[in-house]
Order: C-alpha cells, then structure tokens, then sequence
C-alpha cells in the first residue's frame, strides 16, 4: 500500500511588532524591526481522510494580554481552506506556550496529541520559574489537564507515528517536550519546525532563540530536523513572515496569510 501523502499549509492568524535584538541570544547589533508571525498548520491528506492540525493558536483573551494582534480566528481561517474546526477530530500540540494551546476552544472534538515530558514540564517544579513560566499561561494548561481526565488527551513518549506519512519527533530545546512534524508530501518529506525555530536565521545561521530550556537540545533539534527532511530547505520554522516569501499563496485571496507548504520552496 503506497504511504498517504498530505498538502499542508501554514495559516497566519496574529501578528506582533518586534525586533531583531528580540529574537537571539546576546541580543543583535542590528536593531531594527523583525516582526513575528503566528501560525497554525493544517496537514490535509491527499484523497479520502481527516485533516490534522498542528497547534491551536491562542485567543482574543491572549491578545489582549500579551500585545498581540489577530488578524483572523484560528477557526474563520480554517474555513478559507475548508475545515470545520469543531470537527476536527485531532491535534498535534507541539508544545504548550499560550500561543499554541490557547486556542484550544476551536477544537471541541479533538484530541490533543502531546509529549509527556511537555506535560510533565508545564505542571512541575520548572513552573516556579518566571523565566520559564511566562511562556505558559496557567489557565490553558490547567484546561488541558481536565481533558486528560476527560479523555482527549494522547500522550507520546519521544517519536511516534500518528497515521501514514505523519509523524511527531521530540527534540526539547526551546521547551523540555517541544515536538516537530514530520509530513510527507508530492514532493517527499518536509519538517514543520513550530518553536524547534522561530525564524530561518535561528536554525541556518545557528543563533539560539532566547527562550530555551536547553541550548545544546535546541541546535541538535535543528540537525534533526534537517535529517528528518528530504532536503534541508523543506524545514519550516514557526515565526518567520518569510515563509511567504518563499511559498505561495493557495489562490490570490489568500495571499499573505496562508502559505502551501508541499511544493518546493522559492530559491533564496
């Protein structure tokens, strides 16, 4: 039986003003503005079959809080590309920042597929760390233990397959249980990256973002994902407005907001 392949896109659904000195460790000498991206994955299978989606976004709630602005719901956007949120029957989470659980309301059907060692993370003694615990929201994550106990939560110990030509791969880093996905495609295997690497210039010129629970877990998450790829440009980090310079749009209407992500990448 031939291995299911999938078309994948990336949905911006906020945005924030940023700069470079933000986004790196030591700072950068060049401060000016790098903005951030926030997406969401969508990994739809070619011919019958379920969308899996990949991180939840976070809500108007969140927005308000940290400074951020939406610029389309998680679940409006899903709808451009054809996908009912509320039926959705499963998502990856690849870890538990409020910017990729707290939007978890979309998704009142799913199960939350999860490492254990991010679970374990996010409700232990690293917690008592603000350094750490900012990056959390306690309300989500207490939400997200409820469902453990109302059964839709799975829980993965390292890599794992989740259906034909999808799988999740631990590599810890910017968190102690972050995961990347592994998606094959028409034009073989890509990587989404999700925080493994906010932007391309952390994983190819090899800078650390800040927020990281293991520097030497971070730079071998990138080479990992390199290797999990058929070509290392097929990587596709979490953050980076640049995605939409080096993919295109599904149709022109959606143009800087959803990118397609199994075709090859634009030459940079």
């Amino acid at each position: 039986m031939s291995e299911t392949t999938y078309r994948v896109y990336a949905l911006k659904y906020a945005e924030r003003d940023a700069r470079r000195p933000e986004h790196f460790v030591g700072g950068d000498p060049h401060d000016v503005a790098m903005p951030m991206d926030y997406f969401v994955w969508a990994v739809v299978p070619e011919g019958e079959g379920e969308p899996w989606i990949i991180d939840t976004g976070f809500s108007a709630r969140d927005a308000e809080q940290r400074n951020r602005r939406i610029v389309r719901p998680v679940d409006e956007a899903l709808r451009f590309i054809g996908i009912d949120s509320a039926s959705t029957s499963n998502v990856v989470l690849t870890h538990l920042h409020y910017d990729h659980l707290g939007g978890w309301e979309h998704f009142p059907n799913a199960r939350f597929h999860v490492q254990d060692s991010e679970m374990a993370y996010a409700t232990g003694r690293d917690m008592t760390r603000p350094e750490v615990s900012h990056a959390y929201t306690a309300r989500h994550v207490s939400e997200l233990v409820l469902e453990v106990f109302g059964g839709r939560v799975e829980f993965h110990d390292g890599d794992d397959e989740l259906a034909s030509g999808l799988s999740v791969h631990l590599v810890g880093g910017h968190t102690k249980g972050m995961q990347i996905v592994r998606v094959r495609t028409s034009i073989g295997w890509i990587v989404l990256a999700s925080d493994a690497s906010h932007y391309y210039e952390n994983m190819e010129a090899g800078r650390l973002f800040p927020i990281l629970e293991d520097a030497d877990a971070m730079e071998a998450g990138w080479l990992r994902a390199r290797e999990l790829a058929d070509h290392p440009d097929w990587v596709v980090p979490g953050h980076d407005p640049l995605v939409f310079d080096r993919y295109p749009a599904p149709s022109d209407d959606l143009d800087g907001w959803v990118a397609r992500l199994d075709v090859e990448p634009a030459p940079h």
